[in-house]
């Protein structure tokens, strides 16, 4: 399909995005100052709630669906930030959003109930895809080469005191020296299957002998640098603060954590009566590799900007945005 690219106002994303004089849930308008908007004939007026999960990447990720949609034509409304995955997943079950990202191997695991993840990430796409639209009516679009893993960090004098440099080391750190793995997580990587738990069935350690320390996600990354507080901390794997705070990953050995590459998902009568959403969407998803992602969550939790700039910039920047 040809690159959908449209004109949008570059003081559109603050004030029209990121809740600067609009409420959470209400409607983007399709006007704003100088701009014209040229629609898709097709998605022009169709109302659309876009949500997202409540960490940087999603956050992001729900705007860039934002700014597509209403460069298309859309009347979209703005559901981003909900408080964890499960009530992400609950929103879009019951109809209250349209449209989100969601990550291959969360709905694999966490939604679907497998145990095991498939190694290869098309594997797991099909997988996935196959298996929710069975069950759930759920449409998965082919996902972003971009794999936003679990991963545990470390600064690098942890490294050099411990000699760890795999989860294996890790373990065996658990196992002898439990004192000295002191480990930060935030509550949902605390206890679900593709986190800590599972981690430790998979390792073969006592996941309770490791003092652990539950953080929310964006402080863990400090304190992982500070290594004082946590020693080891759960990560994003595209996080730009894993390369500005100079952290170091642990190598997963035994391929425990599944791929999460995003897919854009829809319901299945939403996506049947709206397919041009996909066509929009398409070349935009293509475009998400690891590094892409990992510099525009750099930009967001590194320099402070808005997700919602930071979104409307780089659809600018991949001419899939026109501005004047």
């Amino acid at each position: 399909m040809k690159k959908t690219t449209t004109a949008i106002a570059l003081a559109m994303a603050g004030a029209l995005l990121a809740g600067c004089g609009l409420e959470s849930g209400g409607a983007v308008p399709l006007s704003v100052g100088p701009a014209s908007i040229q629609p898709v004939p097709e998605l022009e007026g169709v109302k659309m709630t876009v949500g997202s999960k409540d960490f940087t990447e999603q956050i992001t990720l729900g705007y860039i669906i934002e700014f597509a949609m209403v460069a298309a034509g859309a009347e979209v409304r703005d559901l981003t930030n909900i408080q964890g995955s499960n009530s992400t997943r609950d929103a879009q079950l019951n109809g209250q959003i349209d449209l989100t990202y969601e990550y291959t191997g969360t709905g694999w695991i966490n939604y679907l109930g497998n145990e095991t993840p498939l190694p290869d990430s098309t594997e797991q796409y099909e997988a996935v895809r196959d298996a929710d639209l069975a069950a759930n009516d759920m449409v998965w679009e082919p996902p972003a080469p971009m794999n936003n893993t679990y991963a545990l960090a470390m600064n690098q004098q942890t490294a050099e005191e411990t000699g760890v440099k795999t989860l294996s080391d890790y373990a065996n750190l658990v196992r002898t020296d439990p004192s000295a793995a002191t480990t930060c997580v935030e509550t949902e990587f605390n206890v679900r299957q593709d986190g800590y738990p599972g981690l430790a069935a998979k390792y073969e350690f006592d996941p309770n002998l490791a003092p652990r320390q539950i953080l929310q996600t964006g402080i863990i990354y400090q304190a992982t640098a500070d290594g004082t507080q946590c020693k080891f901390g759960e990560v994003f794997a595209t996080d730009g603060r894993i390369i500005a705070l100079d952290l170091i990953l642990l190598e997963d050995d035994r391929a425990f954590f599944p791929k999460y590459n995003p897919s854009l998902i829809m319901r299945k009568d939403f996506a049947a009566a709206h397919p041009e959403v996909q066509e929009v969407m398409a070349p935009i998803t293509a475009k998400l590799d690891d590094s892409v992602m990992t510099e525009l969550n750099r930009q967001v939790d590194v320099e402070g900007r808005e997700p919602a700039d930071v979104a409307r910039d780089w659809l600018v920047s991949e001419g899939f945005v026109t501005t004047g």
